[in-house]
């Protein structure tokens, strides 16, 4: 038992679970914790950058409490007593989630992580194959493998679910038909995530917690039908929470998100998202060809024969254009 008398001064290691204003539960041993921040955590050292003076502090700048810690961060705590504690020291992330917020500053959603499951329905609401390519290629540009999740395949049938994702399996991605009415393909998925850190992520309305439910009904995570109107999905988590499975492994719920701009990247990472597009390397002309005006691209003249997905191509050269201007403006940034 911790926060017993003598152990306030103790330190542990423990992971983040919810994050609430001014307060984080912490997961130490078999107990929770509520935690607060220490002081210093709060701040970020800004040092100087000339090359003829030594480095020397700034100025400091105040982190928001969601840029300092996030679900699935590892901290150091140090215990005060009555379940509660102190964080001390947040360890170095392994792996992040994130989304640009305001001003195009990074916002962690989700760390320590080795799966992102990206959940899509197969309809109500239609599924948006250009934004699940955004969630792909951000998933790649995080170092993080992607499971594609096709939840709701009850509504549409195994062929139309097929049909829906077609782009998407063909390309190589690991997809599975899932439904968390009728349960398929729910044990394949408990098989993928067991043993693992997971986060969920993916539009409102794709039944995420419907699913969670049906993997580990424990977990009772509160559901919501979408609208009756629009047919688009309605916010049901609203805060990332990180979850045990009763089957082993840990899982992130987040919140529906509505729109998901990428990180600054060169063309080639983009590229290099794009399973397709990737086995094709080296076959064009040029070495550096960007597949998209160059001569002899092998690339477009597989599109322009019907042998590559044509809606694809363009969600890469759309990707890829807008990930190089935000690395062109954040270089022009530093200067």
């Amino acid at each position: 038992m911790l926060g017993g008398t003598g152990d306030w001064m103790e330190q542990s290691e423990g992971i983040v679970l919810r994050c609430a204003t001014g307060a984080y539960d912490v997961q130490v041993g078999d107990e929770v914790l509520t935690c607060r921040l220490r002081g210093n955590l709060k701040k970020e050292l800004v040092y100087s950058t000339s090359g003829s003076r030594p480095q020397r502090v700034n100025r400091t700048r105040r982190l928001t409490a969601r840029k300092a810690v996030v679900v699935g961060d590892r901290v150091r705590v140090s215990f005060t007593g009555n379940r509660e504690g102190v964080i001390e020291e947040v360890l170095p992330r392994s792996s992040s989630f994130s989304r640009l917020g305001f001003r195009g500053q990074a916002h962690t959603i989700v760390s320590n992580i080795d799966l992102l499951v990206i959940v899509f329905a197969c309809a109500e609401p239609r599924p948006d194959l250009w934004k699940l390519d955004r969630f792909l290629v951000t998933a790649h540009l995080s170092g993080l493998e992607a499971l594609v999740v096709a939840n709701k395949v009850d509504l549409v049938g195994e062929d139309g679910a097929r049909a829906a994702f077609g782009e998407h399996l063909d390309a190589g991605y690991s997809v599975v038909l899932a439904s968390a009415r009728t349960l398929d393909g729910v044990e394949q998925l408990r098989v993928r995530l067991a043993g693992r850190v997971s986060a969920f992520v993916g539009p409102s309305g794709a039944g995420k917690s419907s699913l969670l439910n049906a993997l580990d009904p424990n977990l009772r995570r509160a559901t919501q039908a979408i609208g009756g109107v629009t047919f688009k999905g309605r916010h049901t988590t609203v805060a990332a929470e990180l979850l045990p499975f009763a089957f082993g492994g840990w899982v992130a719920d987040t919140p529906g998100l509505r729109q998901l701009d990428l990180p600054p990247a060169d063309r080639s990472e983009v590229r290099d998202a794009f399973p397709e597009l990737r086995a094709l390397d080296r076959t064009c002309r040029f070495d550096d060809c960007r597949h998209d005006s160059e001569p002899g691209c092998a690339v477009k003249e597989l599109v322009e024969c019907g042998r590559l997905s044509e809606r694809r191509y363009r969600s890469f050269l759309t990707l890829a254009e807008e990930a190089h201007a935000r690395l062109s403006a954040a270089s022009q940034a530093q200067k």
